[in-house]
C-alpha cells in the first residue's frame, strides 16, 4: 500500500485533519475563569492562536503563561464587552496580529434576584455583557470578514436557560435565549458568504465559580432533576466547541447544540 494511500485510510490522521484548529486565530471572551478558562486550554491544544480577552488581564497572564509551557499559542488581551469603543479597539489590535477566523462569545454574568427586586441598573449589566456585547463583537468581525471575503465561525456560548427558565434570572434568562436567536438571524443574512453563527448551549457544569453552590441542598436538588443525575465537567464541551470551531461543522449554521446531560429534554 503506498503511502498517500495508509495516509488517508489511517483514521487518527483522518480525524486530526478534521478537527484542526492550527489554522484558526480566535478570539475568546471571559477567559480569565469559568468555562472561559477551559476553552482557552482545549482550544490552544486543538492547535489554535487564541486571543485571551478578559478584564482582569493579571488573571489572563498566568493562563498565558500556563498554556505557552504546554506550546500553546495565545496572546492577552484587556476588554470589557460592555465597552463598544473598547471592543473595537481590540478587535483591530488581534486582526494586527491574524485575521479572526473564530470568535467564541462566552463573556457572561448573572444576577439572581426576584424580579420585584431587579434595578434597571443590574438588567442592564446582564443584558450589555450577556448579548449586547456579544452582538457588538459579532458585528466588528463580521464586517471584516465581509471586507475581505474570508469565512469564519461565530460561536456564541448560550445557556440551557435560554430555553427553559428556572427563576429569579430573569435578565440573564432573556439574555441568552437573545443570543440563540441573534444567530439565527445572522445565519439568514450571512449563510451564503461563508460567516457561520451558531450556539452552545451548556447545562450545569462545575467549574471554581459555582462548584460550592453545586454542593448545597439546592445543588443537590437540581442535580437530581438532571436525567444523567450528576453535573457536567469543563472537557465534557471540548468535542462541541472544537466541533464548531472547525471546518467539520462548515455547513452547519444558526444551530443550537445542547450539552447537559438531558436536562432540558426532561423539564
Amino acid at each position: 500500500m503506498g503511502t498517500a494511500l495508509a495516509n488517508v485510510m489511517d483514521p487518527k490522521a483522518f480525524l486530526a485533519s478534521l478537527f484542526d484548529l492550527s489554522s484558526k486565530h480566535v478570539l475568546l471572551t471571559g477567559a480569565s475563569s469559568g468555562l472561559g478558562r477551559h476553552f482557552a486550554r482545549t482550544l490552544t491544544r486543538a492547535g489554535a492562536r487564541v486571543a485571551l480577552c478578559a478584564r482582569g488581564v493579571e488573571k489572563l497572564e498566568v493562563l498565558a503563561t500556563e498554556l505557552r509551557a504546554e506550546g500553546g499559542r495565545c496572546d492577552v488581551y484587556s476588554l470589557d464587552v460592555r465597552d463598544r469603543d473598547r471592543i473595537r479597539s481590540t478587535v483591530e489590535a488581534v486582526e494586527a496580529v491574524a485575521a479572526i477566523n473564530v470568535l467564541v462569545n462566552n463573556a457572561g454574568i448573572a444576577i439572581p434576584k426576584a424580579p420585584d427586586k431587579l434595578t434597571d441598573e443590574q438588567w442592564d449589566t446582564v443584558y450589555e455583557t450577556n448579548l449586547r456585547g456579544p452582538w457588538v463583537l459579532a458585528q466588528e468581525v463580521i464586517k471584516r470578514r465581509l471586507a475581505d471575503k474570508r469565512s469564519a465561525s461565530i460561536i456564541n456560548i448560550a445557556s440551557v436557560l435560554g430555553i427553559r427558565a428556572i427563576g429569579h434570572l430573569a435578565p440573564y434568562s432573556a439574555a441568552k435565549a437573545g443570543l440563540i436567536n441573534l444567530g439565527r438571524d445572522l445565519c439568514v443574512d450571512l449563510a451564503a458568504t461563508g460567516i457561520r453563527v451558531n450556539a452552545l448551549a451548556p447545562g450545569y457544569f462545575t467549574t471554581e465559580m459555582n462548584d460550592e453552590w453545586l454542593q448545597t441542598p439546592a445543588g443537590n436538588r437540581l442535580r437530581n432533576r438532571i436525567p444523567a443525575k450528576r453535573f457536567g465537567e469543563p472537557a465534557e464541551l471540548d468535542g462541541a466547541l472544537v466541533f464548531l470551531a472547525s471546518d467539520a461543522s462548515q455547513y452547519m449554521n444558526g444551530n443550537l447544540i445542547t450539552v447537559d446531560g438531558g436536562h432540558t429534554a426532561s423539564l
